[in-house]
């Protein structure tokens, strides 16, 4: 093992508290935990490849936990920041239209919903702006239901 970079990280009574009630609280993410422990090593004055070998992460790793917890403090350090991504087309509410749409009357001059209809008729009825043949595919999936087998839809008889 080379020299290692010796961060000087000092844990406050807090978050050393907040680090052994973490361990000792049961089930948490593995990614979590390593990263705690790796705090604790650099706390007792360990280089970042030293903690590492204990604690089974590389020095570049335990470094940039290090980093974090001194730029951003403990939850920084434990924990991922949220990452962004495409906000979901279909809330609840609109899945819930569609499925609806579904269960209801073919359109006329068909006998029955096509995944390609179906995408068709949700921006017609402006039930989402655009949607895509997947997404409505997924709807379809989640709610086991096949409306191109007529069989598996299950409709209410008009009296």
């Amino acid at each position: 093992m080379g020299r290692g970079i010796r961060l000087q990280v000092s844990l406050t009574c807090w978050d050393r508290e907040s680090i052994r009630e973490l361990l000792d609280g049961g089930v948490q993410e593995v990614r979590t935990v390593l990263r705690a422990l790796a705090l604790q090593q650099l706390d007792l004055g360990l280089s970042t490849p030293a903690a590492g070998a204990l604690v089974g992460l590389s020095g570049k790793t335990v470094r940039e936990i290090g980093q974090r917890y001194l730029d951003g403090g403990l939850e920084r350090a434990l924990f991922d920041a949220p990452r962004p991504g495409k906000v979901p087309v279909l809330d609840a509410k609109r899945r819930q239209q569609i499925v609806a749409l579904v269960c209801g009357p073919a359109p006329e001059g068909r006998a029955r919903w096509t995944v390609r209809l179906l995408a068709e008729e949700t921006v017609r009825r402006k039930i989402a702006p655009t949607i895509g043949r997947e997404a409505v595919r997924m709807v379809l999936q989640s709610h086991d239901l096949k409306p191109w087998r007529e069989k598996n839809v299950v409709r209410r008889e008009a009296r």
